[in-house]
């Protein structure tokens, strides 16, 4: 059973417990042993390595494909070689034999008693914005009963930290506009996955991967992911420093996904910035730093974080004004959406597709020039789902260009989820597209979206900051 963190007075301790009763079964964790680990010992035995032409290693297993079909089929890949790894395990990039697509493959320890929670929610997903599961087998390990879990996914080469990174070094912020596209395909992966009650729990620039040819941006790393359900806890150390929402830091275990978009609010003000708007060592230095720029929250406020510290006295800290937090030239479109996202009370923060359709994002729904400044056409952006428009339907006239809003009958924007509106605007994805994105410009001439000889990965690693 679990154990009742609340019990025990000593922060550490408070903290050790909640951990432990994270690992305990949740909702969408299996106590029995899962028929797929069992059917993988059968698979394991079908792993076999063998020499290509060119003398280089091809490794054939036995997999299943991420979407759809769970009929298992072989799988060649080849130039096998260490990327990233971590506490979770370790992430290698590969060559598929058959296509020559480059891929990532996460391996991590399978725990035997249960299912494997990031799998059961990647194989859900299927989104422009999240790096697609493309297969997942199982191999053993040195030691006996020793089964991992290996997820191929696709490979995509940079990441928006590491872009930020590259214009840091030249004392210079990513251009306004690549931030106005990076943020906006952001949001409409939160869209996504919240309409799914899927919370992501780590939202940072590290886990936004991005192909410097296209600029499209897709989520990954789903490690900390979680389908949320109302009336069952969850554990509040989840999350990484700087971009913990608030109401983590109180504590709290019956949060929503609101999490993710205070976090999204962060990575925006970090890209504005240069740098983490809220840094600290501790959930302690984080929540003075917020502290500083929105001042003390009310009792009200607090109470919406976490009814047990209302009692609490805080010092009372004036407000910092939002336009003196940033730099002069920052569009105050982008100040005013900050303010939006970052908001103490979660229900008060803005929705992510209300987001998508905010007026910072208009100019990415302007008609004319839609390159690149490499010449390339814009990424897609407004090429909804029918599941994708129904989830706030009134947003529709914002979200889309006017140009093609004809292409939307009038009734979806009255419909509920599962309504019509998706449909004519799926059915003309290969125009839509393509449409009304404006030109991206250097503003700062610090030329394309800068690209690294790093090794990149296509699975961030847990880290700290």
């Amino acid at each position: 059973m679990r154990a009742n963190s609340k019990s025990y007075k000593d922060p550490t301790m408070k903290q050790l417990v909640g951990k432990l009763n994270d690992l305990w079964p949740e909702h969408s964790v299996a106590l029995s042993i899962p028929k797929e680990i069992d059917a993988a010992k059968e698979k394991i035995e079908g792993v076999e390595e063998t020499e290509g032409r060119d003398g280089a290693k091809i490794t054939t297993v036995v997999a299943t494909p991420g979407q759809g079909t769970d009929r298992v089929q072989e799988v060649s890949y080849t130039d096998t070689k260490v990327i990233g790894n971590g506490s979770f395990g370790v992430v290698f990039q590969a060559r598929l034999c058959d296509t020559g697509e480059l891929v990532a493959i996460k391996k991590v320890l399978q725990d035997r008693r249960f299912k494997n929670r990031e799998l059961q929610i990647m194989r859900k997903l299927e989104h422009c914005n999240i790096v697609k599961l493309l297969y997942f087998f199982y191999s053993s390990g040195e030691k006996r009963d020793e089964v991992f879990l290996n997820l191929v996914l696709e490979y995509i080469p940079e990441t928006v930290y590491k872009v930020a990174r590259q214009y840091a070094k030249t004392k210079q912020t990513i251009p306004i506009n690549f931030i106005r596209l990076y943020m906006y395909q952001l949001f409409r992966s939160l869209a996504y996955i919240h309409s799914l009650g899927i919370c992501h729990r780590d939202i940072k620039p590290q886990n936004l991967l991005l192909d410097p040819e296209t600029a499209v941006l897709k989520l990954c790393d789903f490690g900390s992911a979680k389908q949320l359900l109302h009336g069952e806890p969850n554990v509040s150390y989840i999350c990484s420093r700087y971009y913990r929402a608030p109401e983590l830091i109180f504590g709290a275990i019956n949060y929503t996904t609101k999490i993710d978009v205070w976090s999204a609010g962060c990575v925006l003000a970090e890209l504005l910035l240069g740098q983490p708007i809220f840094p600290g060592d501790s959930g302690v230095d984080q929540l003075v730093e917020v502290i500083k720029v929105l001042g003390t929250p009310t009792r009200e406020q607090i109470r919406e974080m976490n009814p047990n510290y209302t009692e609490f006295k805080f010092p009372q800290i004036k407000s910092h004004p939002w336009q003196k937090v940033f730099r002069i030239r920052t569009p105050p479109e982008a100040i005013n959406l900050v303010s939006q996202l970052l908001e103490y009370t979660p229900s008060a923060r803005i929705t992510p597709l209300k987001a998508c359709a905010h007026p910072f994002f208009d100019e990415l729904r302007q008609e004319g020039n839609h390159t690149l400044p490499n010449g390339r056409e814009m990424p897609p952006l407004f090429n909804f789902t029918e599941h994708e428009l129904s989830i706030q339907p009134s947003l529709i006239p914002q979200l889309l260009p006017k140009h093609l809003q004809s292409t939307v009958p009038k009734r979806s924007t009255n419909s509920g989820p599962g309504g019509e509106g998706g449909a004519a605007a799926a059915a003309s994805s290969n125009e839509t597209s393509r449409v009304g994105a404006g030109t991206i410009t250097n503003s700062n001439n610090a030329g394309n979206v800068a690209s690294t000889n790093t090794a990149p990965i296509a699975v961030a690693a847990p880290t700290d900051s």
